[in-house]
This record gives structure tokens, C-alpha cells and sequence, in this order.
């Protein structure tokens, strides 16, 4: 028998020995650069889509940079504010002596329109003083240095009222070294008559602060909540972005299975079209950040100012940002591609789509909880960085749950609608065909509502318990002065100098110190509060059964404050002034500073002032008690403002600034919140409007998308005949429908998590109605701006060329 020989195969060509082997890097990356290719060289339609693509994820990328900009933005404004700053405190806490290195400064902080107004008066005492930073050198007396903010405020027309409060010759500005931000409204003058000045403190040195306060743990609670749900919505729009013109893809990708290509390459093609869409919006997103820099330095809420050098993203964030968009991207079509079969003839997703499970979109909010709820009640108390990050995790993992539930939601509820007329009708036909786009395109509102009303109620209820009580009474008086009676004249004459100013139709003034009785150390007695005025006032502050000029009146100290205030009695001698006795002796009642009470003074009931101050102890009348025996008294007076001047304030801080530096002037209000929550305030509010104008943009962007997906079917439906409005109404109830089960979801998903934020701070359970009202409201409104700003593309779209085909 003949064996045959089967010759070898003859060697393959040199080019199919170059191309990469599946499965290998190389194809992935050959794969990848084709979908590039086709991202950038697709013709009119495919630069159409990739710029679709590169705008949506350019727009996240813009608010991840600026939101990587935060820290260095609160870093570089703590440093500045740090070095500037000296309130007296000494390393050592032994006094710093006075030398040719020493200065004295005294804080003349003001508020102007509500906004504060930052002073520093110095006055050296040697060749060498301390110099803040950002000034060369210490102004001269009746000389100041201005910000630029202020410089301005100052010469505008507005500035008139606060120029009359600093009578100073501006000589210089403030640079950048020495501000917390551009808006920063601060000033430092000079003086020579500090040294008579009780308030002034001798300093050595600049930066020094006292220790920081640790920030509450339910504080640090709330800025967690409100860094997920500002940037959550953002990463949804984007993950919704990158799957832009799926419909015109799976045409693209049958066209590539009919000339050869295997499904897996096929998915690495798509995968890279996707990626190079997303590095093109890195660089859109970049772009817009680098332009929106000069406009946040801009910006200006209340105290709330940057400058443009602060706002630098973290470099590792980023790195990480730069990785992971295009990274995501690949991985999201990839996802989005595994359970469809695409053959040469078309895409199974063309036909009758396959309903979407629920029970694995149930597993992340599930998982959510189970990080929260070990947390109910310990986070106050511990607030570690551990429980950070679990607090962290499960907000995410819920909210995350509410994009994963929404298309279910919504293929759901429009696969039982019917019926109706005629737009609604095609709406809900365009849903039931393909709910996902639409979805996807409504998920950043529903996880930015959700976290929101969630939000609302974490806030509401950290700001009950951050808002504390005053005591102050605002129907008495609204404005309160504290000044050294020897330097404004007299607590009598300096309440009728006030009396006189504009917008005050009430002012009246008390002269109050703290003695001790006579021959005890004032280290370990308790103190005697003492009140002098005439009886019109007197009357003001306790109910007198009747009360003449020389007359004296005890009020008991109330049981709070037995320990450390004496209860005075008839014969009582006090020390008017108050020194510790070297020498042991006991005053005799020759020496001037002291005073007997009278035997016949009687006692009244205790009660407070406008201010929530205690008046205890000894209510004398001048006949009674000289105010100048002792010298350890400040004068009390009270302004009450006449409700028709709305420059009121400022005409008082004015009269009380003519005086000298000394007085210290306050606004009375019942209630007083923490200047921590309104920071965190503040920025919440600069955050939100960012992502409503994101979410605002990003459904634009996602509606115009769609249409251009259906400019033919348009140009066809036009063409037989069907109104422009049929289609505008279509067009509203399309993105309507998604929207509103999006809000009926975020309303339930919001309110939960609200309430497991509550339990987990500890706080009072309870459900903001109001922010439910405005959040959906807002979803409402943002429905018809969408639609009416999307009008002109439909009209266009409508034409009758849209039926010409390639």
C-alpha cells in the first residue's frame, strides 16, 4: 500500500504573521484604535456623536476638576488666614513684654450690609515690629491699608456710610499674602494712642492661632452627604453620556460582523469609539475648567471668595480622573454590550427587548443599608474615619441602587400605559421601544433629587441643633454697645449721643461691674454684680415698686449662679476696687473704694436684659453710687432702631465709631447658628448650583441626542401628514414620563435615606415636606425649560431633506 504524504501547509504571508492574535494586548489594542478611528473619521455623523459624547462627559469632567480643586482651594485660604493672625496668645503663656520687636494691635472688626468687615489698628513699639503678611510695612497714625475689595467698596457710592466709620488715609493695599480671598473686605491702620486702650494686646509675632476646634462628628457627617450627592449626579450623566447614539452604533456594528469581524472584536471596536469619545471630553472638560477658573475667582457669597491660583486640582485626584473617565467608559460599553448578540444582518436589540430583572438591582441599596444601620446612634459619638467611610459607601450604594431601579421603573410602568391622545401615544410607543435611553438620561436628576431631600432633612435637623438660643430679647433692643464709660463720656451721655443718630428711636444705658466684699481675695470669693443707672432705666431691667435718685435695690442671683455670686444683704461691704490685699490688711470704711450697701435697699426680682445678661446684685441710682468709684465697670447700652431706616445699623455702628475704637458693637437675635454649619452651608449652595446647571445641560444634551437619533422617523412622520405640535407635545410627555417616576422614586428613596441619616446622627426623625415640595417642583420646572429649549432642533429636524439617506 502507498502511504501519501501530506505536504506541510505552506507558510502563512508575512502581514497576517504581523497581525495581532485574538486575545492578545495587541489585538485589544488594534481593536481600540479602530473604534478611535471610526470616533474621529465617521463623517458628518460620527463627529456628530463623538461631539455629543465628548460635551456630555467634558461637562462632568469640568465640575470633578473644580470639585479636585477643593482642598487646595480651603488649604491655601486657611494658610493665609493662619499666618495673618495673633489674638494675644503666647507659646510659653507667660506675657511678652514690650521691646523693639513688640507692637499693639486691637481688633476693630465691623459689619457693613450685613457683611463682615475684618480691622486691625497697630501701633509699634520699637525699630522692628511684627509685619502681617502681605503689607510691607505698618502704616502710619491715621493711615490704613486696604484690600481691594474693600479699597473699591470704598470709593463707590455704596461705601459712603462705611468711609465715615474709617476716617483713614488710604495709603497702600493689601496683596494677595494677606487676604483669605479677592472679595475679603479687611484693612489695617495705624494709631499712636493704643497704649490707653484697654482692649489692645501686645504682640511679637504674627501667625499665631489658637488649637482648631475638632470639627462634630455630625458636622463631619453632613459634609460627607453633601460631597456624594453633588458628585454622584455627575457620574451618573457621564455613564449615560458615553452610550450616546446607540442606535446608529448597532448599525455600524452589523456592517462590521458582515465584512468579517468576530463579536468579541466587535465589542472591543465599539468599546474604543467609546473611550475616544471620553478622551476627547478630558480634553472639553479641561477646557472648561481652565475657562471657568477666572470666573470662580469671581464668585462672591457672603465671606466666600478665591482667588484663581487656589483653584489647582489635587494631582493624584487628577491622575485618577484622567484614568478613570476613559477607563469607565470602555468599561460601560463593554457592559452594555455583553447581553446583546450582534450579527451580520442586524441586532438582536432591534427586536423585542428582554425585560429587565429586578432582583439584582435590589442588591446595592441592600448592601447600603447593611453599612448603615450598625451605625445607628454610634456616629455622633465616634465619627472616626472608619465609620466616614462606611457613611460614605452606603449613600453611594443606595443612590447608585436608584439608577439601577429606574429603568425598571419605567419599562415597568409604560409597558401598562395606553391609550390616550395622540403625542402621549407616541411617547409612550417611544418608550416601550427603547426605555433605557431615556432612563439613563433622566438618572443624574433622580440621584441629585434623591440625595437632596435626604439632604434637606439631615440639614434641617443639624441646624436645630447647631442653632442654639440666645437668650436675646430683639423686641427690647436690636443692637447692643459695650464700651469703657470713661471713654465715651458716661453710660448716660453717650445712650443720648446714640438717641440722636438716624433710624434710633430708643437708646439707654447701664454702668455694671463685678466687686468683691471687702477683705476677701478675689481669687477664692464669689462676686458681686453691680448696676448703676437712673431709674428710668432701673425700670427697664427689674419691676421697682417705686424708685428716687439715691435709692438702692438687691436682686438675688438666680440658684445657677449661687456658687460663684454673692447673695448681697443690707451692710454688706464691697470693694469698689477689687484688688487682691498684699498685705492682709482689711480696708477700713475711710478708704474711697469702699462701699456699704445701704440698710434700707430692698430686694427686687432678678432679671435680664435685652441682651439675655443676668442683672443681679446691687441696682444702684447715681445718688446712690458714684459709676466712677470703680474701675472695673463697662457701660451697657441698648439701641432700639427705627424699623422704616434700613441704614440703621450702619448710622449707629457710625455714631459708636466717632467715639474711638473701643466700643464694641452687636446685633441682638434670638437665635444663633454655628459658624461651621454655615460655611458648610455656604458651600452646599455654590455646589448645588453647579449641578443644576450640570443637570440642567446634561438633559438638553441627552434630548438633542435622541432626536438626532430620530431625524428620519421625524422627517417620515412629517411627511404623512402629522402636526408640529403633535410632535413637540411627544416630545414634552417623552421626557416627562421618565422624569416624574424618576421624581416619585427620588421622593421615596430621599426620604429613607433622611431618615436612616437621622438615626445614624442621633437626631430627631422627621421628614422636610418643604424640600420634597421644591425638589420636585424644580424636576417639573427643569421638564419645560428642556423641552422648550429643544424646540428649535425638533422644528429643524422636521424637514422634509431628513428623509435623504446615504
Amino acid at each position: 500500500m502507498t502511504r501519501t504524504t501530506l505536504a506541510p501547509p505552506p507558510p502563512a504571508p508575512q502581514a497576517d504573521r504581523d497581525r495581532p492574535q485574538p486575545g492578545t494586548l495587541r489585538r485589544w489594542a488594534a481593536d481600540l484604535a479602530m473604534g478611535a478611528r471610526f470616533a474621529v473619521g465617521g463623517g458628518r455623523e460620527g463627529w456628530a456623536r463623538t461631539v455629543l459624547t465628548a460635551f456630555g462627559v467634558g461637562l462632568g469632567v469640568t465640575v470633578l476638576l473644580v470639585a479636585a480643586s477643593v482642598p487646595n482651594m480651603i488649604g491655601a485660604r486657611e494658610a493665609r488666614t493662619d499666618a495673618r493672625e495673633n489674638y494675644g496668645f503666647t507659646s510659653g503663656g507667660a506675657a511678652i513684654q514690650k521691646s523693639d520687636r513688640s507692637a499693639l494691635q486691637l481688633t476693630t472688626d465691623t459689619t457693613y450690609h450685613g457683611e463682615r468687615v475684618r480691622g486691625r489698628i497697630l501701633q509699634p513699639e520699637g525699630d522692628r515690629p511684627p509685619v502681617p503678611p502681605g503689607i510691607d510695612a505698618l502704616p502710619g497714625p491715621g493711615e490704613m491699608l486696604a484690600s481691594p475689595a474693600l479699597h473699591d467698596l470704598l470709593d463707590a457710592p455704596d461705601g459712603a456710610l462705611l468711609q465715615e466709620r474709617l476716617p483713614y488715609e488710604i495709603v497702600g493695599t493689601i496683596t494677595k499674602e494677606g487676604l483669605a480671598g479677592p472679595g475679603e473686605l479687611t484693612y489695617y491702620a495705624g494709631s499712636d494712642e493704643l497704649a490707653e486702650v484697654d482692649n489692645a494686646s501686645r504682640i511679637d509675632r504674627f501667625d499665631v492661632v489658637g488649637p482648631p476646634e475638632p470639627l462634630h462628628p455630625v458636622l463631619l457627617l453632613l459634609i460627607v452627604v453633601i460631597c456624594v450627592v453633588l458628585l454622584l449626579p455627575v457620574g451618573a450623566f457621564m455613564a449615560a453620556a458615553v452610550r450616546f447614539g446607540t442606535e446608529r452604533r448597532d448599525r455600524r456594528l452589523a456592517a462590521l460582523r458582515l465584512v468579517g469581524t468576530d463579536g468579541r472584536a466587535t465589542r472591543r471596536i465599539a468599546a474604543g469609539e467609546a473611550g475616544a469619545a471620553a478622551l476627547l471630553g478630558l480634553a472639553v472638560g479641561t477646557a472648561g475648567f481652565l475657562a471657568l477658573r477666572p470666573a470662580l475667582s469671581g464668585l462672591r457669597m457672603r465671606e466666600l471668595s478665591v482667588f484663581t491660583s487656589d483653584v489647582v486640582p489635587d494631582p493624584l485626584i487628577t491622575v485618577l480622573i484622567a484614568l478613570a473617565v476613559p477607563g469607565c467608559a470602555v468599561l460601560v460599553t463593554l457592559l452594555a454590550l455583553r447581553g446583546v448578540v450582534i450579527e451580520p444582518l442586524g441586532v438582536v436589540r432591534r427586536s423585542e427587548p428582554r425585560r429587565r430583572r429586578l432582583w439584582w438591582r435590589l442588591i446595592p441599596p441592600v448592601l447600603g443599608l447593611g453599612l448603615l444601620v450598625p451605625l445607628f446612634g454610634d456616629f455622633a459619638e465616634e465619627g472616626g474615619q472608619f465609620e466616614t467611610a462606611m457613611v460614605a459607601g452606603g449613600i453611594v450604594l443606595i443612590l447608585v441602587g436608584v439608577t439601577a431601579l429606574l429603568p425598571w421603573l419605567v419599562e415597568f410602568a409604560v409597558r401598562r400605559l395606553h391609550g390616550g391622545r395622540l403625542p402621549f401615544q407616541l411617547a409612550v410607543r417611544r418608550l416601550q421601544l427603547d426605555s433605557g435611553t431615556a432612563a439613563r438620561a433622566v438618572s443624574g436628576i433622580t440621584v441629585a433629587v434623591a440625595g437632596s431631600i435626604a439632604l434637606a432633612g439631615l440639614l434641617g435637623s443639624v441646624a436645630e441643633q447647631e442653632t442654639r438660643q440666645t437668650g436675646q430679647d430683639p423686641t427690647r433692643a436690636q443692637m447692643a454697645v459695650h464700651a469703657d464709660p470713661s471713654a465715651v463720656g458716661g453710660a448716660d451721655a453717650f445712650a443720648a449721643r446714640l438717641a440722636d443718630a438716624r433710624g434710633v428711636r430708643d437708646a439707654w444705658g447701664v454702668t455694671r461691674g463685678y466687686v468683691f466684699e471687702a477683705g476677701e481675695n478675689p481669687d477664692d470669693s464669689p462676686w458681686v454684680g453691680v448696676n448703676v443707672a437712673d431709674c428710668a432705666t432701673l425700670r427697664r431691667l427689674a419691676p421697682l415698686p417705686s424708685c428716687e435718685n439715691g435709692d438702692v435695690f438687691l436682686a438675688p442671683a438666680r440658684e445657677q449662679h449661687s456658687s460663684y455670686a454673692l447673695d448681697v444683704e443690707p451692710g454688706t461691704r464691697l470693694d469698689l476696687d477689687n484688688p487682691a490685699q498684699e498685705d492682709g490688711r482689711k480696708r477700713t470704711e475711710p478708704d474711697p473704694g469702699i462701699w456699704t450697701v445701704p440698710e434700707d435697699a430692698r430686694t427686687v426680682k432678678t432679671l435680664e436684659d435685652p441682651s439675655g445678661w443676668l442683672t443681679e446684685g446691687v441696682l444702684a441710682t447715681p445718688g446712690a453710687l458714684d459709676a466712677g468709684r470703680f474701675p472695673s465697670a463697662r457701660a451697657a447700652l441698648f439701641v432700639r432702631l427705627d424699623p422704616g431706616e434700613p441704614e440703621a445699623r450702619e448710622y449707629v455702628r457710625n455714631a459708636v465709631a466717632a467715639v474711638g475704637p473701643d466700643p464694641y458693637v452687636m446685633d441682638l437675635t434670638s437665635e444663633n447658628t454655628s459658624r461651621e454649619l454655615q460655611m458648610i452651608q455656604r458651600g452646599l449652595y455654590v455646589g448645588a448650583v453647579g449641578i443644576l446647571v450640570l443637570i440642567g445641560a446634561s438633559m438638553i444634551v441627552s434630548v438633542l441626542e435622541q432626536l438626532r437619533e430620530r431625524k428620519r422617523l421625524l422627517s417620515v412622520l412629517v411627511a404623512f401628514g402629522t402636526r408640529r405640535s403633535t410632535l413637540a407635545w411627544s416630545v414634552l410627555w417623552q421626557t416627562a414620563l421618565p422624569v416624574l417616576l424618576g421624581l416619585a422614586l427620588a421622593a421615596l428613596t430621599g426620604a429613607g435615606l433622611g431618615a436612616v441619616l437621622l438615626r445614624i446622627a442621633g437626631l430627631p426623625m422627621g421628614v422636610d415636606g418643604a424640600a420634597l415640595g421644591a425638589m420636585t417642583g424644580l424636576g417639573g420646572a427643569l421638564i419645560v425649560v428642556v423641552t422648550l429649549l429643544s424646540l428649535p432642533v425638533l422644528w429643524r429636524l422636521m424637514r422634509p431633506d431628513g428623509l435623504r439617506t446615504e
